[in-house]
């Protein structure tokens, strides 16, 4: 008995080449990246002028932390102010979405493992972060508390031709806080893929924060904190309490 096979591939991929196909597919996972990727490694102090308004030196080598996979929330959840938090700040970021698995990535190589960015606040709970400085201890109240990772959607690679060059800014209740450039980092976009993937290996879906420009402030219960990047896209959050 014959059976006949048909092409089940949808419509709109028949008349692509494989390649285009491949990169759609993976786009389309990528875009995804809340529900699989494994870690969020940050990067501190990654632009000098930050690190001198928190009275901190500019480091000579990028200064790691974890936030967890569920700080993630997405646009029309509120962040959350902690528990004993009297000082939240906020502090836009470029994240980078890993779209391969890599260890020890060489410098020169490393875009090729980006699959993709998006626009992210690492809020921090300042006066948690202050006293475990005090005391030598992790930051991982001050960082990783749940809805302390707002991010926006997925961006296509292509839609940021040079990361290396864009700006950041954000506003609380319309006033402007931060205004800066990627320009700016004291350890630029692919210098810190190799040096993380030194240490973690980076894997699909893996999101890098990259730093924040100067400007950080506290924000409050109501507050409305609206970011973009360039102009590729905008994200909007309220602040309430826990």
């Amino acid at each position: 008995m014959c059976y006949l096979l048909r092409d089940v591939t949808p419509h709109h991929y028949r008349d692509l080449d494989k390649d285009t196909v491949t990169k759609m597919s993976n786009t389309s996972k990528l875009s995804r990246f809340i529900e699989f990727g494994r870690k969020i490694v940050a990067v501190g102090r990654n632009y000098s002028e930050h690190a001198a308004e928190l009275g901190n030196a500019v480091p000579t080598k990028p200064i790691l932390f974890l936030k967890p996979t569920s700080s993630y929330i997405t646009a029309g959840n509120p962040i959350k102010i902690p528990k004993g938090c009297s000082s939240l700040h906020h502090e836009v970021e470029l994240g980078i979405v890993i779209g391969q698995r890599g260890v020890d990535i060489p410098e020169n190589n490393a875009m090729d493992y980006v699959g993709g960015y998006i626009l992210a606040l690492d809020m921090t709970a300042r006066d948690f972060q202050d006293e475990a400085k005090k005391k030598g201890q992790p930051w991982s109240l001050a960082k990783g508390f749940d809805t302390s990772c707002p991010v926006s959607g997925f961006i296509e690679k292509e839609k940021i031709s040079d990361p290396g060059n864009v700006r950041l800014w954000l506003k609380v209740n319309d006033a402007v806080k931060q205004d800066g450039n990627t320009k700016d980092m004291i350890f630029n976009v692919p210098f810190l893929i190799s040096y993380i993937s030194g240490f973690f290996t980076l894997e699909p879906g893996d999101i890098i924060l990259t730093g924040t420009p100067s400007g950080v402030s506290p924000v409050v219960a109501g507050d409305v904190i609206c970011a973009g990047l360039a102009d590729v896209t905008e994200i909007e959050f309220k602040v309430e309490k826990k």
